[in-house]
């Protein structure tokens, strides 16, 4: 569901950013690495099949909208080819980079706006504020500390408006994951003149709730070779855990769901998403 031309949102007056440090400790390290392949990877995982649930719920919601690590606008762009005003921030250049490419090529430069920035400290003002702030597929699991999952909330319940709605996309249980290594996951063609193999080792952290996946990504052109390795780093959050962090930042849990049409969640559910507002 679009909005209508009329209802068009002004731009978040932005503000200046805190400084960063101690990125050596960040969960966000790899993405920089990971972005040349994130789009090949999700095309042949995810794909599309949450698209649909963010664009209703951003028709749902009066004035504009927040993707929290937008990425290279697997989500973004889709919402906006469907009328919605959106603002896509991340951290990593390279993933916007991307995102703005693909929003060139789909012509829509002038309505796409990727801001890099800090989620723990969103660099906006809170007037005039969104309506909907979305965080999709694990976004918030990258945060391995507590400490910047709590900033983040603190910074969403800043700038969303009072009747807006924060969306929040879990990927359940990744501590019930196999270990293994460097297993051959994904293969297949990028281009006419690219074969790309993804060899990938889970390791787990049980007792800090913590699922390390290191990449291996193996490029072949003709007889030419590279290997690139990088690692993500992704938290386990429960429902439970979510929902009293969510209270504990001032909103309160509308909906909890397990799949992307509405279904009632259970904890076996393929999807965990929660839908807060503040309260």
């Amino acid at each position: 569901m679009s909005h209508a031309p009329e209802a068009r949102s002004p731009k978040p007056e932005a503000c200046s950013p805190k400084s960063e440090a101690n990125d050596h400790a960040e969960g966000w390290l790899g993405w920089d690495e990971y972005a040349p392949f994130y789009d090949w990877e999700n095309a042949r995982t995810v794909a599309r099949r949450d698209v649909d649930f963010w664009k209703t719920l951003a028709g749902q919601q009066s004035g504009l909208a927040l993707e929290l690590g937008c990425g290279t606008g697997r989500v973004a762009l889709p919402l906006l080819k469907s009328g919605a005003e959106l603002v896509g921030i991340d951290r990593s250049e390279a993933m916007l980079a991307r995102a703005r490419r693909k929003a060139r090529r789909a012509g829509l430069a002038g309505r796409a706006r990727f801001v890099r920035g800090d989620i723990r400290s969103l660099p906006f003002c809170t007037q005039p504020g969104f309506g909907l702030v979305l965080a999709p597929y694990g976004m918030l699991q990258s945060l391995t500390r507590e400490r910047d999952l709590v900033g983040t909330l603190e910074s969403v319940a800043r700038v969303l408006q009072r009747d807006g709605m924060f969306g929040i996309d879990l990927v359940p249980d990744l501590p019930r994951w196999s270990e293994y290594n460097r297993k051959i996951t994904l293969t297949g063609s990028r281009g006419a003149r690219t074969h790309l193999t993804l060899r990938e080792t889970v390791r787990q952290d049980r007792k800090r709730r913590l699922t390390l996946f290191d990449q291996e990504y193996v490029e072949r052109r003709g007889r030419e070779e590279r290997v690139h390795r990088f690692a993500l780093t992704f938290r386990t959050l429960s429902v439970p855990q979510m929902r009293r962090r969510l209270e504990a930042a001032g909103f309160e849990v509308r909906a909890v769901l397990g799949d992307y049409h509405g279904g009632p969640w259970h904890p076996r559910a393929d999807v965990w998403v929660m839908l807060a507002s503040r309260a």
